[in-house]
């Protein structure tokens, strides 16, 4: 290990961070369990094609992981987060998923969730000013 040297970055260089996702990658699909996660997307859309609103997850198996859900803020409290994530959802059970989890900070939306059957998996403490990030879940019905 004598040849090898080390840097330090105060932020996270985007062609480093790219190596090193690119080989995270690379090992993950060498197992075969993960050839199996695919993507799964809903966005909703103005007459003109413009993205007003959208869930970004992917599907692993029986598992289904909202990883995103975004409303432009004029479009809030209008139920559209819901019809997104509904569709999200029913696409979700139709691919044979059983559980769909996320991941959503104190002050993003869990209150939003648990209007809508999800429950806390997973409570992590910690971070500054008193914020939390919950793990939660919800049950699907296959489709």
């Amino acid at each position: 290990m004598h040849h090898i040297r080390f840097t330090d970055h105060q932020d996270v260089p985007q062609a480093e961070a790219g190596v090193v996702d690119a080989g995270l990658d690379a090992a993950n699909q060498q197992a075969r369990a993960l050839q199996d996660v695919r993507g799964l997307s809903v966005f909703a859309r103005t007459a003109a094609d413009e993205v007003i609103g959208g869930a970004v997850g992917r599907t692993w198996g029986d598992c289904c992981e909202l990883q995103e859900l975004w409303v432009a803020p004029a479009l809030r409290n209008q139920g559209l987060a819901s019809t997104l994530l509904g569709r999200f959802e029913d696409l979700a059970a139709q691919r044979g998923c059983r559980l769909l989890y996320l991941y959503t900070f104190s002050f993003q939306a869990p209150d939003f969730y648990r209007k809508r059957g999800y429950q806390l998996a997973f409570c992590l403490r910690g971070f500054s000013q008193g914020v939390e990030k919950y793990l939660m879940q919800k049950s699907l019905a296959a489709g």
